[in-house]
């Protein structure tokens, strides 16, 4: 269900080779939401980085949508760039074991499919 890779590089070189590739296959990131900033800036001891990249593709979201409305509650999808005892981290749950828990509409399965191979890709291209 999850897809993680280990990189050699930094937490902040990392992120940039993400948004990067993001980019790069036509996708958008919406927002960038940096977890542990907000943690600790909310007085919580937490020495991890994580930030998490909301990413979509309007065409593949659009499709999503008109198949199921009730599907925007799993978008847009996020890939997280993060550290763990010392590792820097780049990860996804892969969209179509998501996708699959949540409808079992073979257009749907498709387009998670065309999306998880494009987003593994960003984050190979990261890493």
């Amino acid at each position: 269900m999850y897809y993680i890779v280990e990189t050699s590089k930094s937490f902040d070189q990392a992120s940039a080779d993400l948004d990067a590739a993001v980019k790069r296959h036509q996708f958008g990131v919406l927002h960038v939401h940096d977890l542990g900033g907000t943690l600790r800036s909310k007085g919580i001891a937490f020495d991890e980085q994580c930030k998490v990249f909301e990413v979509c593709n309007p065409a593949q979201a659009a499709k999503v949508l008109t198949t199921d409305m009730r599907l925007n509650m799993a978008l847009p999808c996020r890939i997280s760039v993060f550290t763990e005892k010392g590792k820097t981290r780049i990860g996804l749950i892969t969209p179509v074991k998501m996708l699959s828990a949540l409808s079992q509409d073979p257009a749907l399965v498709q387009v998670a499919k065309e999306v998880e191979e494009q987003t593994i890709q960003m984050v190979n291209e990261a890493k």
